[in-house]
Parts: structure tokens; sequence; C-alpha cells
């Protein structure tokens, strides 16, 4: 395609609707290319913001206070990095043909809502997934549970991210307090919850799985070395890449990303989430745009999730080779508070070949991320060890 000059009467704009870490980095990846990047988020001097052209807060869940920005920047792309998002007014959008929604507003719409997602893969795709139920009532979650869900059991909001609303539920006892929790800690309260049986997998991976034109202009499909990831609560706290697997296994988890990726269409980086457990498979969740576990790749490929998600949106090539074995670590706030303070950078950074991003947020919360430590090594054992040594010298202080 055709790019033009920011801040000028040729300019190719994008959106990003959401501007936390991720949008950061692929507000830089854009910039790189000469776009005109402009960032939307709910609150004041988010990550994005702090780079972008030009910045807005408002409300993304108020249909009418979307197009009203859209209408007012014309951008050529709209790029959705956030759950909580108006996805009727990106569909209306999108019919009227105004901009491309990335990749596409179905795909928004689709992925924003557990339900949805789930209900493609399950019923329609007929790929493995864990047992679920969704319950409008928690008369409904407790007849799910009782009827062959069973325990232990995950509790989740149908629109969240980050873990939030999420909980295990081992017992009866348990229930009501997780129904309570998914329906008020979700993005938005869709009416509903999803209740997953739990699966005894060996580990859990992201994929990341790119839709890009090739030389002939026509659509392919890459992937990313698989990542593994702990997660705590929901929320990953370390990933690494590549993921050692079964060829097997490797080849199924690329197929089933392949099959999802390909009904949702459109052009992008897709983070599909996946359970491994020896050869089997099943999916779990995807999103269709960089993910936070793939924030490895900033030290593992030659292009990163960001560049990816750039090069695929505005037509060009792309490379998804791994080039070394990385880890990363995140950096929690551990305190709630306002313009905090970092010690400890210039420790962490003494870690051999490490790397430190602080995401720069306004506000700390006991469990926010505020950075990432970032490490590569020959192997991805002694990667993560380096990760975690950084990320544990870094002090977010009041």
């Amino acid at each position: 395609m055709t790019l033009g000059t920011p801040l000028s009467g040729n300019a190719t704009k994008a959106l990003l609707l959401g501007s936390g870490e991720l949008g950061k980095e692929l507000a830089i990846s854009l910039q790189r290319y000469g776009v005109e990047v402009i960032a939307v988020d709910r609150y004041e001097n988010a990550p994005a913001h702090q780079v972008a052209h030009r910045s807005y807060v408002i409300d993304m869940t108020d249909a009418e206070a979307v197009k009203k920005l859209i209408a007012l920047e014309q951008p050529h792309f709209i790029i959705p990095e956030i759950e909580a998002i108006a996805t009727t007014a990106l569909a209306e959008i999108e019919a009227e043909g105004l901009c491309t929604v990335v990749p596409n507003a179905r795909a928004i719409q689709l992925t924003m809502n557990r339900e949805g997602i789930r209900t493609l893969v399950a019923q329609q795709l007929k790929l493995p997934t864990s047992n679920y139920a969704f319950a409008q009532s928690f008369e409904e979650l407790l007849a799910a549970v009782e009827a062959g869900i069973g325990y232990p059991c995950f509790i989740k909001p149908t629109m969240s991210s980050s873990g939030k609303g999420q909980s295990m539920v081992k017992n009866p006892e348990q229930l009501k307090a997780a129904w309570d929790y998914a329906k008020s800690s979700g993005r938005v309260d869709t009416g509903k919850v999803i209740v997953e049986a739990k699966i005894d997998f060996d580990f859990e991976i992201t994929l990341l799985t790119v839709r890009a034109l090739d030389a002939n202009q026509v659509i392919q499909t890459y992937f990313c070395a698989p990542i593994g990831h702990r997660q705590e609560n929901g929320d990953y706290r370390e990933s690494w890449q590549p993921q050692i697997m079964s060829a097997a296994s490797l080849a199924l988890s690329q197929d089933i990303a392949f099959k999802v990726t390909q009904e949702i269409g459109g052009l992008g980086l897709f983070g599909v989430e996946l359970f491994i457990q020896g050869d089997q498979v099943w999916f779990s969740e995807v999103s269709p745009r960089p993910h936070d576990t793939g924030m490895v790749t900033m030290v593992t490929q030659k292009q990163n999730e960001f560049e990816l998600h750039a090069r695929a949106i505005l037509g060009l090539p792309v490379n998804t080779d791994l080039q070394q074995a990385g880890a990363s670590a995140v950096i929690l706030g551990g305190v709630d508070a306002m313009g905090v303070s970092y010690e400890g950078l210039a420790q962490a950074l003494t870690v051999p070949d490490s790397e430190v991003r602080l995401f720069g947020k306004p506000e700390a919360f006991t469990h926010r991320r505020m950075g990432v430590a970032l490490a590569s090594a020959d192997s991805v054992d002694e990667a993560k060890n380096n990760a975690i040594k950084a990320a544990s010298y870094v002090m977010v202080k009041v």
C-alpha cells in the first residue's frame, strides 16, 4: 500500500482503541513506517498516549462517543487493544466502508465476548475445548456445575482480561463468591458468566499466529515459535520462548490456530491460547492483537509481535523466525499510588543480556503490571532465571 506523511494532508492514520503497554509498543512500530497514530483510552496519560501523535480520553463502551471521534479523525485503520469497546459502532463504521477495523468488526465482536468465540470454536468448528456452560443467574451456574462441569472449575466473566473476575472453585461453598466476583469485576457486565471444567494439562502456550500478505498479495498464515507462560489468578507472570513440545502437539496447535484465525479472517497478529497434555491440544482463547505473554518476542525474534502486527496491517512482508531463546518476567506495582518512582534499574540491567521496559502508567496498583524484564540466553531455563532476577531488582516506590 501507499503510505503518507504523518501530520500532513496525505497521512496514513491509525486509531488505537486502548492505549496500554501493548498499544504503546504497537504505536512505536507503526510510527517507524510513518503512520500517524491517534491513541485513545479511558484514562489520561496511558502508555500509548505518551508516544502517539494525538491522544483522547473517552468511554470506549459509548457507541456515540466512539463514532464521533472516528468521524473527527477519519483514520484509515481502527486497532482495538482491549475488550471494553462498543463493537456495534465498529460494525456500523466498517459497513459504511469508512475505514478498516483490524482485523475486522466481526472478529472484535466474537473475541471481546467469551460466549461468541467459544460457541464458534466448539460448535461451528468442532475443535476441542474444555467442557463449559454459560449462566445468567446463580441458579443456572449451580445447575451447570452439578450437571456435569464438576469441581474444580473456573468461573469467569464473559468479557474481561488479565484474570479480572476469574476464580477457581474447588467446592460448592465457594461458588456464590465466585459468581459475585465474576459479575462485579469484568470489563462489562454482559449478564452472563462462563463456567469451565478444569483440564489436567501439562502446560499452556500462546501461539502467535499472523495473517499477512505474501509477495503475490495472497493472505498466508505464519506461526511464531510457541510461547510458554505461568499465570497467577488468570494473569501472566512469566513467559518464555520457545516452549518445548512434541512435534504432534505443535502440528495440532498450528492446525487449530489456522482454523480459528481463518474463520475470523482479516489481517494481523492473533494470540491463540492452547492447553497441552502430551500430544493432546485444547483451544482456550484467542485475542486478535498482540498478547501480553508475547512481550518476550522483543528479545527473541527479529520481528517482534508488535512489528508483525504493524506489518500485517499495512500489507508488508513478515518474518516470524525465532533468533534466540528468551523470557519475560512481570514487574508488579506492589502499591496503590499515583506517580510512583522506580529504583534498582541499573542493578537489573547488570543481569546478562537483560532488558527492562517500564510502561509509564500514571497510577500503580498492587497487582498491576508496571513493567517487564526481558532476558535472552542460550537456554530457556537460563533466560527465565535471568528475567526473574532482573525483575526482582526493580522496586516501585511511593
